[in-house]
């Protein structure tokens, strides 16, 4: 089980005092908040796209690139690589150079934004956005195993003998989550390909994203990829977290209130009693947690927002300390427990090119001796 933070890049006011940070200092704070969460334990920092204020990561293989230098165990990743505005060629390049860069400590989730004027800005139509997912993560996929691609398709010129550089590290691509909030023809497609599907539940009850993680799991099956208990699943979450409840609500409130995620909108009490958001103590977060998987079954991914909505770089390193010592080890301990040995951990670049391996060995095995 991988646990570990991602964040949406916003630059937003703090509404406590009405202090704005630069660009700048946004991303320089991304940096930080990115090392310390190696530092207390976590397995995962995501960072989001996007090209439009009130965000500012245009690049996200930029930055996790410069956080590869300065860190050893932590995977990196995306939440999300918007693979409807994105050239799928542009991807593979800048992917396997991350991948090579941070020695395979990367991977990426797949996701159409859900930033409407995004499509028009790259030159493409938000009312295509289903086909342009399906289409370019088919190029994408092509792009990473075959070393000359011959490619025709409806949304970008065609290709013939094109190989894509760099090759994916030790012949093997980068593990692709596909990401939805709601769109059941992005968990099939996840399904298909026999890859994760991450469910960024932080907006809605959970049933509708039990009935959304439920169906990929089923069509994971149906395409022969294992058991749907061995379908690869990904849930978000927030917290906020002092030593009581009460503490908790009152320094959080007027950031939940102000926050360009979901602010202005349900109570923060309505958004924490329908959605994964915990606003109060340590074990209030930890029961909350802990019984995700009641609803979702075992799963291999939980990241949490916790930066956003103006929140100081302060609090948040301050928040990543109770998280990383004394929120994730009893939930590692409590979703480690009773799990079925059929279910599998989360795919890393290591595991990945061990079971490349075994399957090219168990090949081997089964042709037939030459003469």
């Amino acid at each position: 089980m991988q646990f570990g933070i991602f964040t949406v890049s916003d630059v937003t006011t703090d509404p406590t005092n009405g202090r704005t940070p630069t660009e700048g200092e946004r991303i320089k704070d991304i940096v930080t908040i990115a090392k310390k969460a190696e530092e207390v334990g976590l397995d995962v920092f995501a960072l989001g796209e996007h090209h439009n204020p009130p965000f500012f990561s245009s690049s996200p293989t930029t930055t996790l690139a410069y956080i590869a230098a300065q860190t050893e165990k932590l995977i990196l990743s995306t939440s999300t690589t918007l693979i409807t505005t994105n050239d799928p060629v542009k991807i593979a390049e800048d992917y396997a150079m991350l991948q090579h860069l941070s020695d395979g400590r990367a991977d990426l989730m797949m996701g159409r934004g859900n930033t409407g004027p995004v499509y028009p800005w790259f030159g493409k139509d938000i009312r295509e956005g289903i086909p342009l997912a399906i289409e370019n993560y088919s190029l994408l996929h092509k792009l990473w195993r075959e070393e000359f691609v011959n490619w025709e398709g409806k949304f970008r010129t065609p290709l013939q003998g094109f190989q894509s550089t760099p090759r994916p590290l030790d012949g093997v691509p980068p593990f692709v989550w596909h990401g939805s909030i709601r769109s059941p023809e992005i968990a099939e497609q996840a399904a298909f390909y026999g890859d994760g599907f991450f469910a960024n539940n932080i907006f809605w009850p959970k049933e509708h994203y039990m009935r959304l993680v439920g169906y990929y799991r089923q069509r994971f099956e149906h395409y022969g990829h294992g058991t749907a208990a061995q379908a690869i699943v990904g849930l978000g979450g927030q917290a906020f977290m002092r030593s009581n409840s009460q503490a908790a609500k009152a320094e959080f409130r007027p950031y939940f209130d102000n926050a360009p995620v979901y602010g202005n909108g349900p109570s923060m009490e309505d958004f924490t009693d329908q959605t994964p958001l915990a606003v109060g103590s340590p074990q209030e977060v930890i029961d909350k947690y802990a019984g995700m998987r009641e609803h979702f079954g075992d799963y291999q991914r939980q990241l949490f927002l916790m930066d956003h909505a103006g929140l100081p770089l302060t609090t948040v390193l301050e928040q990543l300390d109770i998280l990383g010592e004394e929120v994730v080890p009893v939930l590692r301990k409590e979703f480690a427990t009773n799990r079925p040995a059929e279910v599998p951990d989360a795919p890393t670049h290591a595991s990945l090119v061990a079971q490349r391996d075994a399957a090219l060995a168990a090949s081997a095995a089964d042709a037939p001796a030459t003469v």
